[in-house]
């Protein structure tokens, strides 16, 4: 029985497997994007109301973060619906937000909805640097890394079942597994990092997006050594999800020549 079981978890695991537009790789993806879309827009609304957002309007910093936002997200509409990929972005309505709160951290949630701590700016320190975080934080989700860590977390923790199911039966589970894939993990207790495959993923496509967007990715090299160094004893829980070390500089240096020939100055 027990090995019957195993089986078809497996088999299932094969199923879900898909061939992901962004990445060209397949990953496993157990839960429809319509599904995570919705999820999304609750959770995001929640959290929303639970925290202190900056109104815009103004604040230069929220101003900041939704100039940046609006540019990067624009130039990554463009560029898919040009490529004939416009299923990439398929039910995103985009929404930046900044959350005046001191932890250094930033996350988008399926279907564009972004979050960045006012924290992080320190950190960032200029406008470019943001927009590498946000390009960053964008193709984490555009790339579906949250929707495969949630598969991955499903099969392990729940079985699994569909994810209607898994909100019927655990709900708080499900709902807590959803914060984690997504890196939204301080209300929720511990926090898996990302892999090293999703991390180099999101580097290598969010510096392009923010090329596109008109911002020099070169920032980038001293952005991530800023962040290294702002580690310590307690680094920051951006951090957590998101390790920074000198792979991850190398890797910005071979990938910077590809970046580099999508940006164009005043765009």
């Amino acid at each position: 029985m027990k090995r019957i079981l195993v089986l078809i978890i497996v088999a299932g695991f094969l199923q879900g497997c898909i061939l992901n537009q962004v990445t060209g790789r397949k990953q496993l993806s157990l839960i429809q994007e319509s599904e995570l879309q919705l999820m999304a827009t609750s959770q995001y609304r929640t959290f929303l109301d639970e925290n202190k957002v900056l109104d815009p309007r103004v604040s230069d910093d929220a101003a900041m973060v939704t100039r940046v936002g609006m540019r990067i997200s624009n130039a990554i509409t463009k560029y898919y619906t040009q490529q004939g990929k416009q299923s990439v972005i398929d039910g995103y309505a985009w929404e930046f937000n900044t959350i005046d709160s001191k932890e250094a951290n930033a996350w988008c949630m399926p279907g564009g909805k972004v979050v960045v701590y006012r924290g992080l700016l320190p950190i960032t320190q200029n406008e470019t640097a943001l927009a590498i975080v946000v390009g960053h934080e964008i193709a984490h989700a555009i790339s579906k890394h949250g929707s495969e860590r949630m598969s991955q977390g499903m099969v392990q923790q729940l079985g699994g079942v569909a994810l209607e199911v898994a909100l019927s039966q655990k709900p708080q589970q499900t709902q807590n597994l959803f914060m984690q894939a997504y890196g939204i993990g301080s209300t929720v207790g511990a926090v898996l990092p990302w892999s090293r495959q999703q991390e180099t993923e999101a580097d290598h496509y969010g510096l392009i997006f923010a090329a596109m967007a008109g911002y020099n990715p070169q920032e980038a090299i001293p952005f991530w050594q800023r962040m290294s160094d702002a580690g310590g004893a307690n680094p920051p829980e951006f951090l957590s999800t998101h390790p920074s070390d000198e792979t991850r500089i190398k890797n910005l240096k071979k990938i910077m020549p590809e970046a580099l020939k999508y940006y164009k100055k005043g765009n």
